[in-house]
Formats: C-alpha cells, sequence, structure tokens
C-alpha cells in the first residue's frame, strides 16, 4: 500500500482566530493536492501541520505507510518541505548544504545522491559556488534539493514557484506530477494550482 497523509477532523486556531475547523482530507500518490486561499487564510499553517511542525488545536494529521501509522519522530525522514523562509547558510556551497542534510540523516551513498540531487534541480554547474553567490531563483532551487535529497514519500510544497524562471516552474511541474509520491501544494497562483486534479480552498472562519 502507498503512502497516504491525512487530515481528520483538523481544526487550529491562533488565540481568537479560527483558520479551519473539522477539516478532513487525504492525500494519495498520483492525486496532488492544491491548497488556495488568500494571504493569511491559513496555507502555510496547514503545511506545518502536515509536517509535525506545529500540534492542532483539534484533530490530527497522520502519515500512513505500507497500511501503518508512521510514529511522529520518524515523520521528517519521510517528508520533503519547501517554504519561502527556508534560511539557507551563505557560507556553504550548494554541495556543502546538501551534504550536512545528508549527513544528519545518515543516508547511504551521500556523495552520488548530493550531486545526482542538485544536478535534478539545475544546480549542476554551480554546486561548488558558495549559496552567496546565488540568485534568488537559485536558492529557491536549492531549498527544493533539500526537500529531495533523501528520496521522501511525502512532498509539502509551499509557495514552490516563487522566483523561478520558466525552467524553474518546469521543475516544479515535474514534481507536482511524480505518481510516485505524496504532493500537497500551497499557492496562490492558478496556474501552479491548476497542476493538481485535487483542491481545498481556505479562508478564515473568525
Amino acid at each position: 500500500m502507498p503512502a497516504r497523509l491525512i487530515a481528520d477532523h483538523l481544526s487550529m486556531r491562533y488565540g481568537r482566530r479560527r483558520l479551519f475547523d473539522g477539516l478532513s482530507v487525504t492525500v494519495e500518490p498520483g492525486a496532488p493536492l492544491a491548497v488556495v486561499g488568500a494571504n493569511g487564510s491559513g496555507k502555510s499553517t496547514l503545511l506545518l501541520l502536515f509536517a509535525g511542525l506545529l500540534a492542532p488545536t483539534g484533530g490530527e494529521t497522520r502519515l500512513e505507510v505500507d497500511g501503518a501509522t508512521v510514529p511522529p519522530r520518524d515523520v521528517p525522514m519521510r517528508i520533503g518541505y519547501v517554504a519561502p523562509a527556508l534560511d539557507l547558510y551563505d557560507m556553504l556551497t550548494a554541495r556543502e548544504t546538501l551534504a550536512f542534510l545528508a549527513r544528519a540523516r545518515s543516508l547511504p551513498g551521500a556523495a552520488a545522491r548530493v550531486e545526482s540531487t542538485l544536478d535534478r534541480v539545475g544546480l549542476g554547474e554551480r554546486m561548488d559556488d558558495p549559496v552567496s553567490a546565488f540568485s534568488t531563483g537559485m536558492r529557491q532551487r536549492l531549498r527544493i534539493a533539500t526537500a529531495l535529497v533523501h528520496d521522501p514519500a511525502v512532498l509539502l510544497l509551499d509557495e514552490p514557484g516563487a522566483t523561478l524562471d520558466a525552467a524553474g516552474r518546469d521543475l516544479t511541474a515535474s514534481l507536482v506530477a511524480d505518481e510516485a509520491r505524496v504532493v500537497v501544494l500551497a499557492t496562490n497562483d492558478p496556474a501552479e494550482a491548476s497542476l493538481c486534479p485535487r483542491r481545498v480552498a481556505l479562508a478564515p472562519l473568525a
């Protein structure tokens, strides 16, 4: 059985502000989900809940693989997460950035994995340049690489096409179309949202 990402009667509030209440959705490989809505509607919050980086007010999120729920401590190894606010270290090269993550995760064949991932996102010829020399689009490609290097079962993409050129947007489209992974895409870009056959539209409840 493939991986499944599940929100079960999920609720989230900040003080008196309710973002969503009783949200239930299941995402499986080959059926990517677009999460759309105005700024502040809770798109990024929903992805953080799926990633296990926030605790919901009510309900739960869970990741199932082979019919079994993945323990919360193991979820980060199964998920790749891209977000505009993901920090990068300017003094490291692209290769060093991914090598650090590979070592932290004890990934086998780390050197080859790092190079192939950087090639995939279009940074193969710049992998030994420091991040400080990267344009905003190249930094976004590197963020995508950090989400891919451990070959996750789930990709959570928060505004992945931001600052990308046409080739970079083609990269985003190829990631969303990957039928081997569960993909959730948060976006305000109609063209990006159209990559997904399913969508959830969020609006603050109060």
